[in-house]
This record gives C-alpha cells, structure tokens and sequence, in this order.
C-alpha cells in the first residue's frame, strides 16, 4: 500500500438471532444506514422461506396497522415510522392502502385517539354508519401486507446486499456470540425463544394464541374490527384483506393469552365465520370460498417489548450449558441488543423499532 494510503476499515461483523419480521427488518435497517461499516449474518431455526413453520410467528401475522390500546410514547414513535415506511411500499404493490372502520369501547373518545394523526383520512363515524350493538367507531386508511410475498421480499433484499442466511437452532447466548467472534455484535430478536435462550432466559415471555382464516373474497374491501373484549373472553373479530393474490382477506380470530396450542380449532374456526360474516355480509356471496386455516403464536411480554442494549462478559457462566467440547468459546465484552416481545404488534413496530436498533448499535460502538 502506498505511503499515506487510507487503511480500509473492516466491517463489524453482526449476527441476528432470529428470522422473522424483526430480525429481518433490523438486517434491513442495518445496511441501509450504515455505510458498509457491518457484515449481517442472519442465524435461525426458520428461516423468512419456512412459511408453513408455527414455530416463529411472522408467517401467520394479519400484518397491518392496527390501533392498539397503548400509550408508550415509544411505541407511538416506532409506529409512526413504520407507518410512513410502509406507505412508502404501496407504489411496489407490496402493501396496499386500505379503507378501515374500526368500532370503539364506551369509554374510548374517538377525539382523543393519539394515532387520529398517523393514519390517512381519520374521521369519527356518523351515528348511522354504526351497527346497532356499537355505540362509536372511526374510518380511516391504514395498510396491510401479505407476510408470505413481505418475508420473502425482506429476504431477497438482504441477500442481494451480501447478508448470510444460516439455518442453526441456537441454544445460548455464548454460541450465538462465538457465531460473531471477536469484536462482534450480537442481535437477538428470537421472539418466544427468548424465554429458552440461554443467558435471557426471559420469563415474562408467554404467547397470545391466535386462530384464523383465509378466505378469498373478492367482495371485501375494507378493514373491520369489533373491540378487543366485545365478545366472549380469548374472541377477537376483525376482517383484513390483503393487497394479494387479489381478493385474499384474513379473518380473525382469537386472542388467548397464555395458550402454547398451535392445533386447529374447528369449532372455533366457525365462529369466527359466522362473526366476520356478521360484520361483513359480502363473506355470503357466492364467490367466497375458504383457502386454509391458520394458527400461531404472538410473541408477547409482561411491561412490553424488550429494546435495549448491554455489554455482556463471555463465556457465560450457567450451569444450563456448558461450552461445547473441545471450542473455547467466544472471550470478552460482547455488545447484546434485544429486540423481542411485540406481541401483535411486530410488523406495525418493526421499521421503527429496527431504527432504534441500530441506533443502539451505532451509540456503544462509538464508546
């Protein structure tokens, strides 16, 4: 090298432990900010291709904005800038822009609603456009996405920029930090694994079951919800079309707190027929016809979703998994960033929650 030449410095080499719309979307945010400063690889059980997988929750998402009865001034900040990118998407038919009337409990004032300014088009429904069991409700646009076209897309986004897809079912902390080696970073967005992820071990994980059907129905255009708790306990009513294959519309569901059951429920399977139908009578027409059934679980967490940063010593010292034989292991200070626990809400979190990631990220390599 020439006298005076600048030294080329050497990516920081990051793993993301897990594949789903978190992990993929922090990939994501990663290498299009960073100016090539890291090399990614991706490290999962199940990977954005194993749409049939109820063992990772993406694949099964409604995946739209959805208002959620939360007041955190950092979730507010993550849907805003998940909202916005997302609308960015409409113009590449990966999301679409849909028409929603959503109908509110007694005591919400739909004046009051925090997100009356990130949605398009808000405005509080006329008495008469209620049904006759609803006392409030609001119209507005929103998006949705199809997680089975969104992953895949997210996927090849990262491949074309050099990520490293491995398909690995880690079981700690220690051998995902090996993965990244000295002076790496680790990621770790495992969702429900992080309640088995050696060195989180996180016990305020637990899951939210969800049951739901996909239906063409080329006569629903609209985005639908009952609120959370208007029927029976576990029952949530909403109707999601998707911007395709055309006509595709998600029927929910359930909301069972604490249920590790991915099995297919048919009677409630057809409850939640009959009360979409209820909702939205065009399911009647003649060319609605049932595609499949789904299950699988949110990965939700007591206080919320986990964001945050810690340097953490290696080789963990557990008495759960000892190092592997014969490797040594990683050594040292490894920079850790969680992001897990968003429950319903990881698509409508993730491009701002991925922000704050890498913000993480950039802030302690920087110390």
């Amino acid at each position: 090298m020439a006298e005076g030449a600048p030294t080329a410095v050497r990516p920081v080499e990051i793993v993301i432990l897990g594949a789903g719309v978190i992990g993929l979307t922090v990939a994501h945010t990663l290498l299009t900010t960073s100016h090539n400063a890291y090399k990614i690889k991706i490290v999962a059980r199940d990977l954005p291709e194993d749409l049939s997988s109820q063992a990772f929750a993406s694949p099964w998402a409604g995946a739209n904005w959805s208002p959620m009865r939360t007041f955190q001034e950092r979730t507010q900040r993550w849907e805003r800038t998940t909202f916005d990118k997302m609308w960015e998407l409409i113009p590449q038919g990966l999301a679409m822009a849909l028409p929603s009337r959503v109908f509110l409990t007694a005591d919400e004032d739909p004046n009051q609603l925090w997100y009356k300014t990130l949605v398009r088009d808000f405005r509080v429904l006329d008495p008469s456009e209620l049904p006759s069991d609803q006392e409030a409700g609001i119209a507005f646009k929103t998006f949705s996405v199809n997680p089975e076209l969104y992953l895949p897309w997210l996927q090849s986004e990262l491949l074309a920029r050099g990520v490293e897809f491995i398909r690995r079912r880690v079981h700690s902390l220690g051998e995902a930090a090996s993965l990244a080696g000295p002076n790496g970073v680790l990621v770790n967005a495992t969702g429900l694994g992080s309640r088995s992820l050696i060195g989180v071990e996180d016990t305020d994980m637990y899951p939210i079951r969800g049951q739901t059907i996909i239906a063409h129905a080329p006569g629903v255009t609209e985005f639908l919800a009952m609120p959370l708790g208007d029927g029976r306990p576990g029952e949530a009513t909403y109707i999601i079309p998707r911007p395709a294959p055309p006509g595709e519309v998600l029927l929910g569901g359930t909301f069972q707190p604490d249920n590790w059951d991915t099995s297919l429920d048919a009677e409630t399977a057809r409850a939640i027929f009959a009360r979409c139908t209820a909702l939205a009578p065009q399911l009647k027409d003649k060319e609605t016809r049932v595609l499949r059934h789904n299950v699988g679980l949110r990965p939700a967490r007591k206080g919320g979703p986990r964001v945050e940063a810690a340097w953490t010593d290696m080789p963990l010292q557990s008495e759960l998994l000892p190092l592997p034989e014969g490797e040594a292991g990683q050594r040292g200070r490894v920079l850790i960033v969680h992001a897990y626990g968003f429950g319903a809400a990881g698509y409508q979190n993730s491009w701002g929650a991925a922000r704050d990631v890498a913000e993480l990220i950039a802030g302690n390599l920087k110390e």
